[in-house]
């Protein structure tokens, strides 16, 4: 997923569905300066990760 996308989304109050390594995810916060975001799995917060962009796929 570009950058772009991936902050339109994290900003957006509608929900999107996307997933990392098939797993439905929601983006926290996307890193202006690399190319990585903090996520969670949905349902799980206290599972935050930092993951690379290009893991993530926009369904």
């Amino acid at each position: 997923m570009n950058k772009q996308r991936a902050q339109e989304i994290a900003s957006s109050p509608v929900m999107a569905n996307v997933t990392c390594d098939g797993v439905p995810i929601y983006i926290q916060h996307v890193d202006d300066q690399g190319e990585t975001a903090r996520i969670y799995p949905l349902g799980q917060p206290e599972n935050e990760q930092q993951v690379s962009l290009s893991s993530l796929m926009e369904q």
